[in-house]
């Protein structure tokens, strides 16, 4: 028997634009839409489909075989899918590793997310690269590409899309994990003493992934994690010594009270490090624009610096800050994506506030910018001390 699925269920994908593809059905059945992304990564399928900045889309996976390390506890970076649907090549129905607890067909199919394979994953993502990211569907009940197609007309852009609301937490939780993940990389920056206490860190929600609080955990810090409508006194009892900004999903410009809040944390001085949408909606706060990408920066090799020095970076998203609009007396660019001069780092001039468009916390993908966290950690360590002095 073949590792690699054998449905004979058919599907079809048809896109905004007329394309029509057609493939075969995995996953759950049925029909769905969204925007069609492409991500290029060979690794990380499972932490890619439980990332909550992909809500509200299709993911188009350019490796060829998807499913081979089958699905785990451990990689989740939420509790559950949160991709409209998943695009492939090939799949795998029988996984081959040791942390494996479930095969990819049959997760999605537990979570109700359908998917296609056996498309040309390669023309679908040259379609995107040069007409750029469009909204798409996928039904296995539905095969009159007309009949598909009329789908996509119930649909918003996701440009002016607030996605931010269905994925933020509702309630206010601390974040704890008993078990360090076996795979876990170790902090460069040692953490402080048993005796110290503990750095808090106040997480304002976008779409936070899990590895970006095991990262803050793993460099000393209590992470407590806020709805997006807390409001800025509720944040300051919780007395911070930092307030992170977490990554999401949609147009960030469409999340109209988080400028506003951030904007009223910045006369406080707590140091403050925003991810992806969070450095989004810092530079909002900063009185800078965003706009829409043509398709998007998705995946694991991402050059990005601004001097001598380069960082290869994991990315995922959709919309940048418009560098013509950054109030340069306050506010400057750290770091550019060098495949297209899109900023991807600012930093306050007088302030410890800064942010980044990538993913540093890597999962997946490289580990060259987790000094950012050290980074982070020092600024509080300073401010902590300063407060005490």
């Amino acid at each position: 028997m073949s590792i690699f699925s054998t449905s004979s269920q058919p599907a079809l994908l048809v896109l905004a634009d007329g394309s029509v593809f057609r493939g075969w059905s995995f996953g759950a059945t049925g029909t769905v839409v969204g925007e069609i992304v492409f991500n290029t990564g060979m690794t990380g399928y499972q932490e890619v489909l439980t990332d909550p900045s992909y809500r509200g889309q299709i993911v188009t996976f350019t490796y060829p075989e998807l499913g081979n390390t089958g699905i785990n506890a451990e990689d989740e970076e939420s509790a559950a899918p949160q991709v409209n649907g998943a695009i492939a090549k090939n799949i795998c129905e029988r996984p081959s590793n040791w942390r494996s607890t479930t095969s990819l067909p049959d997760y999605l199919k537990q979570h109700n997310i359908p998917g296609i394979y056996g498309i040309d994953t390669r023309a679908l993502t040259r379609k995107l690269r040069t007409a750029g990211a469009m909204n798409g569907a996928i039904s296995s009940e539905i095969l009159d590409p007309d009949q598909l197609r009329q789908q996509l007309e119930l649909i918003p852009s996701m440009e002016g899309l607030n996605l931010v609301k269905d994925v933020s937490t509702p309630t206010v939780y601390e974040w704890r994990e008993t078990t360090k993940p076996p795979w876990e990389f170790a902090a460069t920056l040692s953490a402080p003493p048993e005796t110290a206490a503990l750095l808090t860190v106040v997480a304002i929600d976008f779409g936070i992934k899990r590895n970006i609080l095991r990262r803050l955990a793993s460099y000393g810090c209590r992470v407590v994690v806020v709805p997006i409508d807390t409001s800025p006194e509720d944040i300051l009892n919780y007395q911070p010594d930092g307030i992170f900004l977490s990554n999401g999903p949609g147009d960030p410009a469409a999340v109209e009270s988080a400028p506003d809040l951030v904007k009223a944390l910045l006369d406080s001085q707590i140091p403050t490090f925003g991810i992806c949408m969070g450095h989004q909606i810092l530079g909002l706060s900063f009185g800078a624009k965003t706009f829409k990408l043509k398709f998007g920066h998705r995946g694991l090799n991402q050059p990005c610096g601004l001097t001598q020095q380069v960082e290869i970076t994991s990315q995922n998203h959709g919309f940048a800050i418009d560098a013509d609009t950054i109030p340069s007396t306050e506010v400057e660019v750290t770091h550019f994506n060098l495949n297209d001069r899109t900023v991807a780092g600012l930093k306050h001039k007088t302030l410890p506030i800064f942010s980044v468009q990538y993913h540093p916390e890597a999962s997946p993908g490289p580990h060259d910018a987790d000094y950012l966290f050290e980074k982070f950690v020092t600024l509080m360590r300073d401010h902590r001390s300063n407060k005490v002095g």
